[in-house]
């Protein structure tokens, strides 16, 4: 029994683990998918995930005035939500037959470059047509922070941060796990992504509850933000982009997405931060980018380019070691 178990466990590695050229297809097939299909039409499964944490969270929670305590429940609340799925998907991938297909299909799912790029493109469609309020409407739907009041240089900054950061969360950062645990590995970052976007929220209501997805969700990003930072800096002013990520980016309130909107500011040539409304605070944050100037619509279209370009360059290295693997 012992020697099965051990024969499966091997087994089951393998298929997780996928060749370079295996991986390579599959980040090809799923990105073309994403690009030909984008979100499901009907329902995507995350929305889904969204409203059975919902539903967790009513569940396990108790009010109570221990902070422990709401650590605990929220700790327990993301166990039974990413551990399950992540052990179905690892399941999944131990069957020769539905492997690689099935992976395809979750990185399709847990990719958001077209929908990141949709979302761009109608804030840019609104500006055009001097429609502030419906731009406000589309930016208020990436950005967590009140819309309301924003003039036009304010929509267009918030979009650029935006693009800038969720293109290391929803893009490059599912990639980076992806390769490094296939199928299982995105189904992970992901799950706790949305967990994280739900409860890692620093209000009285969420303070303690959303901790252990806040600093999971923080831990899930270390790696992918720092390789973001490089891609974006290879955009252009490496050199500069690497020194604003480091000085900058630990002013910054997120470990991970100051050094990313830094890096990505600079290779643009953009000043990012600065003040912004959250609920009905007005905050003071820093300044990012190095020697930059004030983002206008076309910086928009110029953020989205920098995250593609930053997505090729994540398939020309998997192609060098896949074609060093062969050699080897």
């Amino acid at each position: 029994m012992a020697e099965h178990c051990k024969g499966l466990f091997r087994y089951t590695m393998a298929m997780i683990f996928h060749d370079p050229w295996t991986a390579l297809v599959i980040v090809l097939s799923a990105l073309l998918l994403d690009r030909l299909l984008g979100e499901p039409f009907i329902y995507h499964p995350l929305v889904g995930f969204g409203r059975i944490a919902a539903a967790v969270e009513r569940l396990l929670r108790r009010e109570s005035h221990s902070p422990r305590r709401q650590v605990v429940q929220g700790a327990l609340a993301v166990t039974l939500l990413v551990l399950p799925p992540v052990l179905l998907v690892v399941w999944l991938d131990s069957l020769v037959v539905v492997s690689a297909v099935t992976d395809i299909i979750l990185l399709y799912l847990a990719l958001g470059l077209r929908s990141l790029q949709e979302h761009g493109a109608e804030v840019v469609a609104a500006l055009e047509q001097s429609d502030l309020p419906r731009a406000r409407e589309q930016v208020g739907l990436i950005v967590s922070r009140n819309t309301a009041d924003m003039d036009e240089p304010g929509v267009v900054k918030a979009t650029v941060e935006s693009v800038l950061e969720n293109g290391s969360d929803a893009v490059i950062g599912t990639l980076f796990w992806f390769l490094l645990f296939g199928g299982a590995g995105a189904v992970l970052y992901r799950l706790v992504n949305t967990l994280d976007a739900m409860w890692g929220y620093k209000t009285e209501h969420y303070l303690h509850f959303g901790r252990a997805a806040a600093r999971l969700d923080d831990w899930l990003n270390w790696l992918p933000a720092r390789l973001t930072v490089l891609l974006y800096g290879l955009g252009g002013r490496l050199l500069e982009a690497l020194r604003a990520a480091r000085r900058q980016g630990r002013e910054w309130e997120s470990p991970n997405a100051g050094p990313v909107m830094a890096s990505g500011a600079t290779a643009l040539a953009l000043e990012l931060g600065g003040s912004a409304v959250y609920g009905e605070e007005r905050r003071e944050r820093p300044l990012l980018g190095m020697a930059g100037h004030p983002p206008n619509r076309a910086d928009i279209d110029r953020a989205l380019r920098l995250v593609r370009r930053s997505v090729i360059l994540i398939v020309v290295l998997q192609l060098l070691i896949a074609g060093g693997w062969t050699i080897a």
